[in-house]
């Protein structure tokens, strides 16, 4: 999860905004008229009482406006875009064009890049773009062979998170074929996760990277379809590859993004390929409970020494108890009403850790110059807005952003950030489907202490015996280096990895291939059993 987009709403805000505004609100949506309905009008009060603290009257004012229904925040959309959708089907040598009379208005166009073109890989690569014309949308994607065999090996998808953030950070500062250097040329990734797996890495919602659209996406539900469509005519375009286990992994908001596709993936009963697992790593999934984490994680209680006050402890306790009433309420009553103060309030959470200047990917470290804590994410983004790599890939945008905080925004103060989404997990496992969450210990944002009280939590046929399950020392295969601890009953599995934070690729490239390469392999207590 980028926490830009929880802390960078101070850059859209600078007292408070009417009360009136909220005391006629909340007669409509009914609260004083349900059981307890009196003390969540009162929270809420108490709560924008809180916020007022920070932001003036005009500034939250702009907040509901921007995000008043059918809105628009910029998106991204290049200047050329229409020129180019229209001569670039002739034009553009080397795009084929897939399309299925099934789902009307798609297209997936895509052009073969030799491994010579940008020097990432030495495998055959496809780029390209899904194409839903009617509502103006268009989804990057990049796929690599695997290095192994790719006649036989698994298929990945994966997904970065944000919501907002590009899936070139996974490609090339986590588990892709390279990484990009200070002098933004490639650099051979011994550990790429497709050493033994054919990896597709997809640009979604609309708005990130190099995916663009005049429209918007604000919900992981909505942004389900579009994904399942693209794997039909992915899949369509690449028969051979149906035959195959495949997989779908994501990150961070990836917590919400992986277990709903899958949920919808399963649930079309026309399907052509067959969905094997899914994999989340350091993922945000239940909200609701990983938001009770965050003073245990920075308060010496996740396998790391206290990093804040004792004060500021004690505070973080009130603060996640408000939080909880008003993400429910957000839940229940889903409106601008009570997600903009949800969001708004569950920001003080991260407060007392921001003021530290520490690293919330990593509370090892301190967060460097770059938005995102890592120059390395700087090297990316400069590479990928070179115009001989943009002209190579065929890329329709201006400009090349790692994340759209408008996209982030968005997802945040319609509430779907603290929407339940472990449902589609349980689902998931009650239908067979195997499900790995891992997460790197070192991470705060969405960190292993909340990822393991939720799938503690989950209820599902197996959760008592889930609960039961000892938490057992992994070793990986070649090195037998101790790289952490799993736990594991029939086909869910908790790994908790040693030293990493919130990128664990990044962090421990080595374990992380072992632990993903035995995961795909059908080990799903990754050699603990």
């Amino acid at each position: 999860m980028k926490i830009s987009t929880l802390l960078s709403v101070g850059s859209l805000l600078s007292g408070a905004y009417s009360w009136n505004l909220f005391d006629n609100v909340q007669k409509h949506l009914g609260f004083e008229s349900l059981v307890g309905g009196a003390k969540l009008h009162q929270e809420l009060r108490l709560a924008w009482e809180a916020i007022g603290e920070n932001y003036s009257e005009e500034e939250l004012k702009r907040v509901f406006e921007r995000f008043e229904e059918g809105s628009s925040p910029a998106m991204q959309f290049p200047s050329n875009a229409a020129t180019a959708m229209e001569a670039g089907k002739e034009a553009l040598k080397g795009w084929q064009h897939i399309t299925n009379p099934t789902f009307e208005g798609y297209q997936l166009r895509m052009q073969k890049s030799g491994p010579e073109a940008l020097g990432i890989d030495t495998v055959a690569q496809w780029a390209g773009y899904l194409d839903v014309e009617a509502e103006d949308k268009h989804f990057f994607s990049w796929f690599f062979e695997s290095r192994n065999d790719p006649a036989n090996d698994p298929v990945i998808l994966w997904l970065n998170g944000g919501p907002g953030c590009s899936s070139m950070t996974g490609l090339f500062f986590e588990l892709g074929p390279s990484s990009i250097g200070p002098d933004l040329k490639p650099v051979f990734n011994p550990y790429a996760w497709n050493s033994n797996a054919s990896v597709i890495f997809l640009e979604q919602p609309v708005g990130v990277g190099y995916s663009y659209s005049s429209k918007t996406v604000s919900s992981t539900a909505a942004a389900a379809k579009d994904v399942y469509v693209f794997l039909e005519l992915f899949f369509q375009k690449f028969p051979h590859l149906t035959k195959l286990p495949f997989h779908i992994a994501g990150e961070s908001y990836g917590g919400h993004y992986v277990p709903k596709f899958a949920s919808e993936i399963i649930n079309q009963a026309s399907r052509s390929f067959e969905l094997t697992s899914i994999m989340v790593g350091n993922g945000i999934t239940n909200a609701l409970i990983q938001n009770n984490y965050y003073r245990p994680m920075a308060c010496g209680e996740g396998g790391y020494p206290q990093v804040i006050t004792d004060a500021e402890c004690d505070e973080m306790d009130e603060v996640a108890a408000r939080c909880q009433v008003l993400s429910e309420a957000c839940d229940e009553f889903e409106s601008r009403i009570t997600c903009v103060p949800a969001g708004l309030y569950c920001n003080k959470l991260m407060e007392p850790y921001a003021k530290t200047g520490l690293n919330v990917y990593d509370i090892r470290k301190k967060c460097g110059d770059n938005d995102l804590c890592y120059d390395e994410l700087s090297y990316i983004e400069s590479y990928l807005n070179e115009p001989a790599v943009m002209e190579t890939l065929g890329v329709q945008v201006d400009k090349f952003v790692s994340c759209n905080d408008d996209v982030g925004l968005r997802f945040a103060f319609t509430g779907d950030l603290n929407k339940p989404h472990e449902q589609y997990v349980a689902e998931l496992l009650e239908k067979g489907y195997p499900v790995l969450l891992y997460a790197g210990d070192k991470d705060f944002i969405c960190n292993w202490l909340g990822n393991f009280a939720w799938s503690a939590a989950l209820e599902w046929s197996g959760k008592d015996e889930f609960a039961s399950a000892p938490l057992t020392p992994w070793y990986t295969l070649d090195s037998l280096n101790y790289a952490g601890d799993v736990k594991n009953y029939q086909n869910f599995t908790f790994a908790r990895v040693f030293d990493a934070g919130h990128m664990v690729p990044y962090d421990q490239p080595e374990n992380s291939l072992d632990l993903i390469n035995r995961w795909i392999s059908g080990d799903l207590a990754l050699g603990t059993k």
